[in-house]
């Protein structure tokens, strides 16, 4: 199994284009510490912001004060990175930024949806937790090995504040 899973990353590392965007989606690129693509980065860093923020205004409805203060921050912080991205992007061709999220977080978003009191609480902190570590390995790998030079200058400047995110996300349950 495991000369399977050594073959099948040789393979996806193998074809850059085609690896970065099958690498980054099952996370390989993660595991091995390989630079997203300029358009992986900016489809997932957009993502992200959208997961945060919706997230986070669930939050504001349906959980305790401490998580409401941290989901307010989120909302604020993701909202002025979402700009900046798109700022960043903006008169370039490095990619498009998407307008919706994936399968994947929708389907988390909805899970936080259905949920209430103390069992929305632990799962919005899992999820922030979870969503916040994929961000800073993303900007971590992209500050490292980017290859639009202004991208790559916004993720060195975003990461201190992902870091902090993610040491208020664990936080929140101590």
């Amino acid at each position: 199994m495991r000369k399977l899973a050594i073959a099948a990353a040789c393979v996806l590392l193998s074809t850059p284009a085609l690896a970065q965007s099958i690498g980054e989606k099952s996370g390989i690129n993660s595991l091995t510490g390989v630079a997203p693509s300029t358009a992986d980065f900016v489809k997932e860093a957009a993502m992200s912001d959208m997961f945060e923020i919706a997230a986070s205004k669930l939050a504001l409805q349906k959980s305790d004060e401490p998580t409401k203060q941290f989901a307010q921050q989120m909302i604020t912080d993701h909202t002025k990175t979402s700009a900046e991205l798109k700022s960043a992007v903006e008169g370039e061709s490095a990619a498009p930024v998407p307008t919706a999220m994936d399968s994947s977080l929708q389907g988390k978003l909805d899970k936080l949806k259905g949920l209430d009191g103390n069992d929305f609480t632990k799962a919005y902190h899992d999820t922030q937790v979870s969503a916040h570590k994929d961000a800073v390995s993303l900007f971590e790998r992209y500050a490292k090995g980017g290859d639009n030079a202004k991208l790559k200058s916004w993720a060195v400047t975003t990461l201190p504040h992902l870091q902090h995110h993610l040491d208020m996300a664990q936080a929140l349950d101590k």
